[in-house]
This record gives structure tokens, C-alpha cells and sequence, in this order.
């Protein structure tokens, strides 16, 4: 057993293995795209490292490790199966793969495997936080935590099955998923994500890492800002009908769909 600050050079240390046999896995398969496989799994990681060495209550730890495992395991089972059904590298890494010629694997390296890696560890500090706390008892912050947790799950793992289900149907092609959470939210599985993350901060501060709160801050602007929300949202400008989908539905947080009449007021 030992204390934050070790814990939190263990749990750097595991996800750096992690992503270094992940980067090793990419080089034959010449497929970098499965550092989106390993991103889920990194805070699976990185949460059952810091439980073990760490010393902190453990209800509290019990609590924030199977949170973060059904969500880390949840995404990776999903992400593999989307990327069974659609072979091969991401566009994006394609991109860069052909403007970066030979030196592509060691620029992958770095600007993609270490640094998701280290955005991992950051984003998981309240896992770290609430794992060596050594507050007594779960508070109120705990089970608002938790109940934020399983709403944000709930968008997030509904909101992904319910598009998996919407493009598998040919019928569906080229159209606009606007059913079901799709009809509250533009973004259900992003809002979903969101959620989750504030959900263990809080869990994290209940046992005093309020430190932590660097962890949803990243994550609401990434969601919302850098490769989430805002960047999907460009993709699908030009697709018909979703200016009208614009139009109907709340952006990011899970709204009633607007009426045509609040539309023109």
C-alpha cells in the first residue's frame, strides 16, 4: 500500500505500457487506429492499479473502480465492433499517415499513443483521488456521483446502440438519426460521456480531491470543443436534413424537442 503520489506514478507507469504494446501492436497491422480500443481500456487500467496500491476507503475505491470498469470495458467491446464492421485504418490516421511518409510510426508514437496516454492519466485523476482517500464512509457527493455516473451511462451506451442500430438498417442510409435519446440530444453519446465524468469527480471529491476537477474540465472541452461535439458537427453539415435536425434539437444537454412555433418566436 503507499500513498497518492505514488499511486499516481504506479498508474502512469501502467498506462504506459499499455500504450507502448499498443504502438507495437499498430506497427504490423499498420492500423493506428486501435489506440481508439486501448482508450477505454487505459482507465480500466489505470483505476485497477491505483485500488491496488493505493490505501485509501474501500467502499469509496470499490465504488469508483467498478463505475469506471463497466464504462472503460463498455466502450472498448463497442469501438471493436464498430471497427470489425468497418476494416481498416481511421481516414484521419490515413491522413497523416501519408503526410508523414516513413517517419509516421515514431511521429505515431508520440502524437498519438503517449499522448493519449497521458491524457488518460489526467482525465483519470479522480479514479487516483478517490482510490487514496482515506475519508471514512461514502458521503452525499458519493451517491450524487454515482446517480450522475448511470445517467450519463445510460446516454452514452443507449445513445451508441441506438445509432448502431439506425445505420445497420440500408433504408436509413444518408439520413439523420433523430430518434429515441437522438431526439433530446444531438449528441447523446458525447452528453452521455460528459456526465459520466462529472459523476466521478464527485465521487473523487467526496473523499477530498477536489484537485481533480482538472479531470471533467478536459473532458467537457474535448467533448464540446475539440474532437467531439464541434468536429462531428462539421461532418455532417451538408447532410440533407440536418439543418432542420439543428433547428429541433438541443445541441448537447438532453432537451425536449422545440416545437415549430418556438422555432419562429
Amino acid at each position: 500500500m503507499t500513498d497518492l503520489g505514488a499511486t499516481m506514478l504506479f498508474s502512469g507507469g501502467a498506462v504506459l505500457v499499455l500504450m507502448l504494446l499498443t504502438f507495437a501492436g499498430s506497427l504490423p497491422l499498420r492500423d493506428v487506429s486501435i489506440v481508439d480500443i486501448a482508450w477505454g481500456l487505459a482507465f480500466v487500467n489505470i483505476g485497477w492499479v491505483s485500488v491496488v496500491f493505493a490505501d485509501g476507503d474501500a467502499a469509496r475505491s470499490a465504488l469508483a473502480l467498478a463505475l469506471v470498469t463497466i464504462w472503460g470495458l463498455r466502450l472498448a467491446v463497442h469501438i471493436s465492433i464498430r471497427k470489425a464492421s468497418h476494416p481498416g485504418e481511421d481516414p484521419r490516421y490515413q491522413k497523416m499517415r501519408e503526410r508523414q511518409g516513413d517517419r509516421f510510426p515514431l511521429v505515431s508514437l508520440f502524437t498519438i499513443f503517449l499522448f493519449q496516454g497521458v491524457l488518460a492519466w489526467v482525465v483519470s485523476l479522480p479514479l487516483q483521488g478517490a482510490a487514496a482517500s482515506t475519508d471514512d464512509a461514502l458521503g452525499p457527493l458519493a451517491y450524487l456521483g454515482a446517480a450522475l455516473w448511470l445517467v450519463g451511462f445510460v446516454f452514452e451506451a443507449g445513445g451508441d446502440h441506438q445509432l448502431q442500430r439506425f445505420k445497420a438498417d440500408p433504408a436509413n442510409e444518408g439520413k439523420v438519426m433523430d430518434r429515441g435519446l437522438w431526439r433530446y440530444t444531438r449528441h447523446p453519446n458525447y452528453f452521455g460521456d460528459f456526465a459520466i465524468w462529472w459523476g466521478l469527480f464527485l465521487i473523487g471529491l467526496d473523499g477530498g480531491a477536489w484537485w481533480a476537477i482538472v479531470s471533467p474540465l478536459i473532458m467537457t472541452v474535448l467533448l464540446t470543443r475539440v474532437s467531439g461535439k464541434d468536429l462531428l458537427e462539421k461532418s455532417m453539415s451538408e447532410r440533407p436534413g440536418y439543418e432542420a435536425y439543428v433547428e429541433n434539437t438541443s445541441g448537447f444537454i438532453p432537451l425536449p424537442p422545440r416545437s415549430k412555433a418556438a422555432r419562429t418566436t
